[in-house]
This record gives structure tokens, sequence and C-alpha cells, in this order.
């Protein structure tokens, strides 16, 4: 089989996703390539969880609503998903009477190891149903804590079943990363020394993953109080002279606005990373959302420049934030990196080797006792010095002259907004130079996404012959690269998970959209939901 997919579910606490993450890992070690949703209710015990793992020979990165493997740790995920089979159920006949492969999992975990690995047992049934060795299983399961317990359950509940069908191993396997492990590490290639949030669903991951990076590169990872505290101390850090960067959702980064402005006129460098998930308010924290364009690109009061980007898989998300990391301390300006839940959370094959943390950009330095911090340069960005070097540098949150001292002033106010102002025309020639419109086909029709609705817009696309266009950066806008990518266009079609079409508004700036196909029920674009709005 060269392209299937795989639904594995059980309640919270029965180690649905723990299940998937192995057999993600045992299909990529078989030369798949991998994507992993996880679906799962706010709930820490009980409710309905699971993983639905995409594996195909070619980059397949969304999901599809027929599935060709259930693999059940108890009787409500049969009773929910059943519907969508069309190939193999392997179950827990502990819990469920069903027709397909049942094991007797928890049996199995009880008598080898502890009741904490039916999951294991699970991934041993399944290893079997496909024809995966046993000593690629076992490679995998000692992998884990308590190795040999868990390779023994594995082994029994994989004696237990019967072949089905055999994989072809062409071996070859990528790494596997959520979008919040990609994010960090392109974070810490580009020098990142402090990071600080508050958890919040999506995005609480990076604060794990990061204070585990941290003990390796040195990286000062903080949670404080709440999302304020949050954006304040993180540009006193960078005031400093740290790179910094903070993590949210849309709640906690409404609670950065003052901040984010803070950010603006002291042209302090800050990175944002806002992994949407479904509101308004609390909304339903766990599922996904692309609502928070129009707020990211309007937040702070006043008027001041941002990069704001739009990552659509890891791979992106690493680049994108890596690159936010070395232009924000370039341009002196914040920089937010808007993902998704599906984007944070979801796995993927990621085909970059990212192993050793990367060398800063070399900051512009002055000093002295006349050291202008703003001064008034050509291109508006004006030399960097921290406290502690040979230079008195000022900061303030109220308009300033060119040293950092409190202005009133109308000539000087004019002055100050304009210079920063100047900025612009070099950010949008850079952003222009970058690969910030992604392009493939050449249908008249044209379909225009951003986030993870690209991974089911660009299939689409290419099983209806038509254009697709992705958008990475949406301040600045990359008009020029847009244009070029819509050009002789008969039909644009723009897919996002929002209620109001918030990308296709910006688009609208430039060309007129025809047809608007959007979902917002917190659940991912499958294919046939474009297909099906598409005729």
């Amino acid at each position: 089989m060269n392209d299937l997919q795989i639904l594995v579910g059980g309640a919270a606490g029965q180690g649905s996703k723990a299940a998937g993450r192995l057999i993600a890992k045992v299909l990529s070690h078989y030369g798949y390539k991998i994507y992993v949703y996880e679906d799962y209710p706010y709930l820490i015990r009980g409710g309905h969880n699971f993983s639905l793992i995409r594996a195909s020979r070619k980059e397949k990165r969304s999901i599809k609503r027929r599935i060709d493997f259930l693999l059940a740790l108890d009787k409500l995920t049969i009773e929910k998903h059943i519907e969508r089979l069309d190939g193999e159920l392997i179950f827990n006949s502990d819990k469920a009477e069903a027709e397909g492969t049942g094991v007797a999992m928890q049996t199995i975990a009880e008598e080898e190891g502890s009741a904490i690995m039916q999951n294991t047992a699970l991934f041993g049934a399944f290893c079997k149903v496909v024809g995966i060795t046993q000593e690629v299983m076992e490679e995998i399961v000692k992998e884990l804590p308590k190795p040999d317990e868990n390779f023994n359950v594995a082994k029994k509940a994989y004696d237990e079943a019967d072949v089905k069908i055999n994989l072809e191993n062409k071996g070859n396997p990528s790494p596997l990363l959520t979008g919040n492990e990609a994010l960090s590490l392109g974070a810490v290639e580009a020098g990142l020394d402090v990071y600080m949030a508050y958890p919040m669903t999506p995005s609480t991951s990076i604060l794990h993953f990061l204070a585990e990076l941290g003990r390796k590169y040195d990286i000062k990872v903080m949670q404080p109080e709440n999302e304020v505290a949050v954006i304040n101390a993180a540009l006193g850090s960078s005031f400093a002279g740290k790179r910094t960067m903070v993590g949210t959702s849309g709640g906690g980064m409404a609670l950065m606005a003052e901040g984010i402005s803070l950010a603006a006129i002291s042209e302090t460098p800050i990175v944002l990373i806002n992994s949407q998930r479904s509101g308004p308010a609390s909304g339903v924290p766990t599922y996904n959302a692309q609502s928070d364009l129009k707020f990211s690109l309007g937040i702070g009061h006043g008027d001041f420049l941002r990069l704001v980007f739009a990552p659509g898989d890891a791979e992106e998300a690493f680049y994108l934030t890596n690159l936010a990391m070395n232009m924000t301390w370039k341009y002196q300006i914040p920089a937010i990196v808007l993902l998704d839940k599906d984007v944070s959370e979801s796995t993927f094959s990621f085909d970059r080797n990212v192993l050793e943390k990367g060398e800063k950009w070399e900051e512009l330095k002055d000093g002295g006792e006349d050291y202008e911090r703003y001064k008034d340069t050509e291109n508006g960005i004006s030399p960097i010095a921290f406290p502690g070097w040979e230079a008195t540098v000022r900061n303030t949150s109220y308009e300033h002259d060119e040293y950092g001292t409190t202005t009133e002033d109308p000539e000087m106010v004019t002055k100050m907004q304009d210079k920063r102002m100047k900025k612009l025309p070099m950010i949008k020639e850079e952003i222009e130079r970058l690969e910030m419109v992604k392009v493939s086909g050449e249908g008249e029709r044209v379909i225009v996404s951003w986030g993870s609705s690209k991974m089911a817009a660009k299939e689409v696309a290419e099983r209806t012959g038509s254009r697709f266009v992705q958008i990475l950066s949406f301040e600045p806008f990359p008009e020029k690269s847009f244009m070029r990518a819509v050009e002789g266009a008969k039909e644009i079609v723009v897919v996002e998970a929002n209620r109001l079409g918030q990308a296709a508004e910006v688009i609208e700036r430039y060309v007129k959209v025809d047809k608007k196909i959007l979902k917002y029920d917190g659940r991912p674009f499958e294919e046939e939901d474009i297909i099906e709005k598409l005729n």
C-alpha cells in the first residue's frame, strides 16, 4: 500500500496518542511520509481521544474521511468510527466485541507488564496485521521506558494476531516532529536565549520542549504568573540584549496587546508565537481555528510595523520562526508567528537535519556619551546597544527623541513616527525576495490557502487540476509575488478555517475572490469537504 490512513482511539488516559506515535514511527521506518492529527476533548480523564495517521510514499499532509485501519482500545472508538472504515479493525477484546482482529490487550498488559501498556499491545497487534517484522517492532519498542516489559507485551499481542497484508519496507525514515517542536528548533538555530510563556493550549508544549532543550543549549525558560507578566518580562530580557520569544494562544495574546505596542515604540525586538484555537473567549480550547489573522494584523494601539508569518506544517514552522527571530533583531520590530492548533500539535515527517545551534546575526553596535539609540538613519534602523555597554541606553513607552528622551514636540513626534516607518520598503523588499508565496500546478482555477488548511487544499488542487497558492506572510503582504502567482486565473477560491473569510478579506485588497470555502467547527479540512463545495 502506497497510501494508508489509520485511526487509533480510546478513552483519555488509555494512551491512544502514544500508540499513534509508535505506529507513526514504525511506518516512518518503513519509508512512509507521516502526518498525524490529534483529536482530544478538554478533559484529563474520560472522553474520547483519537489520532489519525496519514502515511504515504509521497508527501501527503491531510486527512480523508475513509480509513484503512481502525485501532480501538475501547468500545466507544468502534461505535464512533466504524462507518469510516474501509479495511481492517483491530480492537481490544477485553473491552468490546466486533468482527475483526480481537486481542485481549488489557489481559496481556497486566500479565506481561502493567495495565497502562495496553497501547503497546495494540501496537504489537497492528505490526503483525500489516506484516511488520518483529525485529523492527522491537527496535521501536525498545525506545520506551521499561523496554523489556513493553516488548514482552507487544510480542505477546503480535503472536496472537494474524498477518492480513505485508507492507514493503523501503527504509529511509525521516525524523518526526510536531509543529511546536520544529518552531522551537528554528528559534534555537537563530540563537534563542530566553523563552517565556504562561501555559495555554495549544502552545503549551513549546514551554515543555524548550525547557528540555534549555539544558543543552543554555536557554533560559521561564513561566511568569500570567501573560501580562510574560510580555513585559520578555521585553526586559530583550532590552538587556537577549534574543527572546514568547508563546501563547489568542486569549493570552489579547493580554499582551499593550506590551506589543511598547515593543513597537521602544523598537525592542520580540517574537510572539500565537497558536490559534477555536474562539471567541475560551471557545473550544483543544480544537483548531484560523480566526486570529485580523487580530494579529491589528493588535496593539497606534501605528507601527510588524511581521506576521503563517506556517502550514512543521518545516515551515521551523523556517518562519527562524526567520522571525532574525528579522525582528534586524529591523527592531515585533514579529508574530501565527500557527494554528493543527500545525502546533500534529506530527510531521521532518526532512531537515537540525542538530546544532546556529550563529546569531551580528547586532549593530554603538556607544559613548552621545549614543543615539533612536538615531534617524536613512533606512530607519538605529544602532542598537544594551545596558552594561559603554553607552547610555534609554528606553521609554512615551514618544521620544533620538536619544530616548521623552518628547511632546510636534515636529519630533512626526519625525520619530516617520523614522520607524522608513523600515517598511526594506522589509517589503526582503519579503519579496523570500518564498512567501508557494505555487504548484497551472490550472485556471486557483485555490488559495494558508496555515494547516493548505494541506487539504493542496491535495484537492492536485486532484482537480487546479493551481494551488499558499500565503506564508500576511504582514508585509507579498503583493508582487502573489499577483504573479494568480496571474491568468479565471476563478480564485480561498480555503480557510474561520467564519468570516479573514484571509479572503486581505486578498481582496488585490484581486477579486470568487468563492470562499470555510470551515469553523474546530476540525481540520478533509479533502472531501473542499471537493464537495468546489462542485
